[in-house]
């Protein structure tokens, strides 16, 4: 029977984890993760869980050792952070091309330099094009459903790629919230279990897991990636939707807020919906017609949903807490703006915020709203891209 609790994040996805029972977890300590794979490895100690956990040198080995491990037919997941992310890219490109249906919780981190352990994008947001699925999460409750929902979307035989769960580092891996958790039951008959159609481990049917292919075959290989991608908005829309009937919680594309009327909304993802919400309902009671669209699902990217919430709008701001370097805003904003291309004309701004995990709190969301009724009314001035917060 489900219950109530107070977990951090850590703790809730930790505890994801254990009753998933993956039979392999391969994974590197990395602040603010580590808390994850500590709380795991006591799991596998106290006898709770039947997974093999393997200790690797860096996070490069494991991504490399939970690939081996999927490969050869083993429900397999790690977890990691910034730098370690980063350690993994290459391994990250060679999961999703042999489609193997790992599952990693990304506890986000600002990636170096300057040193910094505290939250921003910049490492999910540099992962964007590997070819795994993202789930952003605004709290600790989305965190533990996400990681059960995002297990069955991975297995799920018409799309096999892997599967980041993404939530900000200390905010929400840190912070105690009360959530609902579920039976052991109600979470393996949700995720049930795993039964590849092929693997290594496999003497009667042998095939070939990573063959050289080179210009004879290599496009083949990234267009059928690219079309099991195409495909994975619709699995994504069923297993949200069986884990609604199994427990009450559903997830879609989009978490709207207050858009049925709104004139002007902001996008974001991860926690600062939350603070985006408060900013919401003060407009609200000042007449202001103000909305919020959160992203939850950044891969596959949300084309339609956004076009249809945000097409009516006057103007739009996209809240990123990452930049691309590329001189024109944040990856965030890129993407929105190019989903929108050539399907809506709302004028749009992009505000880069929180770096390194710089507080982002009510009266910056409001700057935010101010800066889009001057925009919806023609008095904005030309620049597009603006750093919220920061001494300049």
């Amino acid at each position: 029977m489900a219950k109530r609790v107070a977990l951090t994040g850590n703790e809730a996805v930790a505890l994801a984890m254990k009753q998933i029972n993956p039979d392999v977890v391969a994974a590197y300590p990395i602040t603010p993760q580590t808390d994850i794979v500590q709380y795991f490895a006591s799991f596998v100690a106290d006898g709770q869980v039947s997974s093999q956990f393997v200790r690797v040198e860096s996070e490069h080995s494991a991504m490399s050792a939970t690939i081996g491990a999927s490969a050869a037919g083993a429900r397999a997941m790690t977890a990691t952070s910034s730098q370690g992310l980063a350690l993994m890219h290459e391994m990250l490109h060679i999961a999703s091309s042999y489609r193997l249906p790992i599952v990693m919780p990304v506890v986000n981190r600002a990636l170096s330099g300057p040193i910094n352990i505290h939250c921003d994008h910049s490492d999910t947001m540099n992962a964007r094009d590997t070819g795994w699925l993202h789930l952003y999460c605004e709290d600790v409750q989305e965190a533990y459903d996400n990681t059960f929902i995002a297990m069955r979307i991975a297995e799920h035989p018409d799309l096999l790629l892997p599967v980041m769960v993404c939530y900000d580092g200390f905010i929400i891996s840190h912070s105690l919230e009360n959530l609902i958790i579920e039976d052991d039951e109600v979470v393996r008959k949700f995720v049930g279990e795993y039964k590849p159609d092929r693997y290594l481990l496999d003497a009667a049917n042998p095939y070939t897991v990573g063959p050289l292919a080179l210009y004879d075959y290599f496009f083949e290989h990234k267009r059928q990636q690219a079309e099991a991608m195409f495909g994975a908005k619709r699995v994504v829309a069923e297993v949200s939707e069986a884990y609604a009937r199994a427990t009450g919680r559903g997830y879609g594309f989009l978490a709207p807020y207050r858009m049925d009327d709104a004139e002007v909304a902001i996008v974001v993802i991860g926690s600062t919906a939350g603070t985006a919400r408060t900013a919401v309902d003060q407009l609200r009671r000042d007449g202001i017609k103000a909305g919020l669209v959160k992203i939850r699902v950044f891969r596959p990217a949300p084309v339609e949903e956004i076009v249809a919430a945000l097409n009516p709008l006057k103007a739009v701001a996209v809240m990123d807490r990452a930049d691309s370097f590329a001189g024109f805003g944040g990856p965030l904003f890129s993407e929105v703006r190019s989903w929108l291309y050539g399907r809506t004309g709302v004028p749009m701004a992009n505000f880069i915020y929180g770096l390194g995990g710089r507080d982002v709190v009510v009266k910056d969301v409001l700057a935010v709203y101010e800066h889009l009724g001057k925009l919806a009314a023609g008095k904005a001035g030309p620049e597009i891209v603006h750093y919220l917060g920061v001494r300049e």
